[in-house]
């Protein structure tokens, strides 16, 4: 069998526990082979009395009489069966452990893999589907890098020797059994080929169930508020539908295995006994004979049988072997250069040179940006809706890389810092400050783990936070829900500003974080944010152009390009983008005044 080098790798740490897996497997082979003999020295020894092969009747006639014979049977039958039940529950329990650590090395090595991704990769791939990789198609992997490949293997080992022992009983019959394997072989083939289309499109399916359920919960606020619950039902309920669809296609195809084996068998146990009845009654061959060459001849097809239904198992961890390897092979990595070093504490000077970007090919973002942030400035990049603000600064932190120019932080090209040395010295607030689950000193400290409390507590206190902390029943050590959920806008704000504080980073960008506040919650973010702000090298993308009154520069991006820079009152006096921009949100706002 060729193992996939994906597989390989998985199973390669665990060389030792699979050799004694197959050490237990192995005793249940010789078990299963030795199974049916007690029966057929019953038949022929004691209720008859023909006698075949030397080294047996070696060791009966040391018995002495035929009940010391049936008991010897018996109790053979019983060691037989206690050896083989102890040899299945060390092979079950070590195989189950395998399996879970496979699973468990496999997500790690997965999910390490998707966090080196760039953004690019998520933009392109839905969560749902990425998911459902981590979940489905890694439990399919284990489950075949352990238990099935196994499996394999002893089924492949137990048809070999109950061909070598039924050709020690009979090799005319054992010819019968294995004339139809051949033809067996080559259907099971053209089955797995059409099973294997079937399966993909299963994953496929699966996959957008996951991401059709996980978008609909995420939404549930968005959904609820607009009254449409039936039309997300109705996605689901398609989803589910194309799901179900496709699996029954693919168990369609898998399923027309059992009944031809079963079609096999018959024919060849027909044959055997009906020639053996014959040879029977012509007094050639004993009733014990015929029933141990039966019994083995069951036992030949289970195995055959097993192989040859996993059709639709190997279609199955063929398709998640391609998803997973996907994520391997995806080459949106912001990856370090070979001669990238550690950088030194920053000072904050910002350089764009010529800078082009482009989320898809042939359709650019950003065409020639340039422009330089000196080190403690505080810097506004305002434009259109859609001018490429927020790429701009993305591009800082390289959470992507651009298509052409350069990016160079204190003299030095970005590109040329390791990767998560530049992100430790850059502090981000964002417009929608995301929490994870857990406790709020957590979430403060999450960009610091070595905090203490003091320094949670002084940076709650700075951000305008630690009040409304400490009158929650527990204080910081209450749990807020997914992304925060339990908060208001306001409060998220304020421990995303604590969250910067405490790293205490000489880089600061902002994302507008007082966009969707009201206004007394803005007034203390924004109180919290001159104080995050102090002393450091600030770049906000601002929407509400009131904010950037007192920034020592605004760069307007407009067309891929830098169309204006200078102060506020600069640009008011050029009358040109920035001064219309503030002037439609002048009028705007007063039409809103207006009673």
């Amino acid at each position: 069998m060729i193992v996939p080098p994906l597989l390989r790798d998985v199973l390669r740490p665990h060389r030792v526990t699979m050799a004694l897996i197959l050490a237990t497997m192995l005793v249940q082979i010789v078990m299963t082979l030795a199974a049916p003999w007690p029966l057929k020295i019953v038949i022929d020894n004691v209720i008859g009395t023909h006698r075949q092969f030397f080294w047996i009747n070696a060791i009966l006639s040391q018995l002495g009489s035929k009940a010391h014979i049936a008991a010897a049977a018996g109790i053979g039958t019983v060691l037989i069966a206690v050896t083989a039940g102890a040899a299945m529950y060390a092979g079950n329990y070590l195989t189950e452990g395998l399996s879970q650590r496979i699973g468990n090395d496999l997500r790690l090595r997965l999910y390490q893999q998707l966090q080196r991704l760039s953004l690019a990769y998520y933009d392109a791939n839905r969560i749902g589907a990425i998911v459902s990789t981590l979940t489905s198609d890694v439990q399919t992997i284990q489950g075949f890098a352990s238990v099935s490949t196994l499996n394999i293997f002893t089924n492949t080992l137990t048809v070999f020797g109950i061909v070598v022992v039924m050709f020690l009983c009979r090799w005319d019959f054992t010819l019968i059994a294995l004339t139809v394997v051949p033809f067996l072989a080559i259907f099971v083939l053209r089955v797995n080929r059409a099973v294997r289309d079937a399966v993909k499109e299963v994953r496929m399916q699966q996959s957008d169930l996951v991401a059709t359920l996980q978008e609909g919960l995420q939404m549930i606020q968005v959904v609820q508020a607009f009254g449409r619950e039936d039309h997300q039902e109705q996605q689901v309920r398609n989803a589910t539908t194309r799901t179900m669809t496709a699996w029954l296609q693919a168990r369609r195809r898998s399923s027309v295995i059992s009944p031809v084996i079963a079609l096999a068998v018959a024919l060849c146990t027909g044959l055997v006994l009906w020639r053996g009845s014959l040879l029977i009654m012509a007094g050639v061959m004993t009733i014990g004979a015929l029933t141990i060459f039966l019994a083995y001849l069951a036992r030949f097809f289970q195995p055959v049988r097993d192989l040859a239904e996993m059709a639709n198992t190997f279609a199955q961890v063929a398709v998640s072997l391609e998803r997973v390897e996907a994520v391997f092979q995806a080459d949106e990595v912001i990856a370090d250069r070979p001669d990238a070093k550690v950088p030194p504490p920053l000072r904050g000077g910002i350089t764009f040179s010529h800078v082009a970007f482009g989320y898809r090919p042939g359709v650019p973002v950003l065409r020639d940006v340039t422009f330089t942030i000196s080190p403690g400035q505080m810097v506004g990049i305002v434009g259109p809706t859609g001018s490429g603000k927020s790429t701009v600064v993305s591009l800082i932190p390289r959470f992507r890389d651009p298509d052409a120019g350069q990016i160079f932080i204190d003299g030095v090209d970005v590109r040329d810092y390791r990767l998560r040395g530049l992100r430790s010295q850059i502090g981000f607030v964002l417009q929608d400050t995301v929490l994870l689950r857990g406790s709020i000193r957590s979430n403060i400290a999450f960009g610091r783990p070595d905090a203490t409390e003091p320094e949670i507590i002084r940076a709650a206190e700075l951000a305008n936070a630690h009040e409304f902390i400490s009158r929650m029943p527990d204080g910081y050590d209450t749990v807020v829900g997914d992304r925060g959920s339990t908060l208001s806008g306001g409060q998220r704000q304020r421990i995303g500003i604590a969250r910067a504080l405490i790293r205490d980073n000489p880089i600061l960008v902002l994302d507008e974080p007082t966009a969707a506040l009201d206004a007394e919650s803005e007034h203390l973010v924004i109180e919290a944010l001159e104080r995050l702000m102090e002393g450091r090298t600030v770049v906000t993308i601002a929407h509400r152009l009131s904010t950037l009154r007192s920034a020592d520069k605004i760069v307007v991006i407009e067309d891929g390009v830098v169309s204006e820079e200078g102060s506020h009152g600069d640009l008011l006096g050029r009358g040109g983008t920035y001064a219309q921009l503030c002037r439609l949100q002048f009028e705007g706002r007063a039409a809103r005044d207006r009673p």
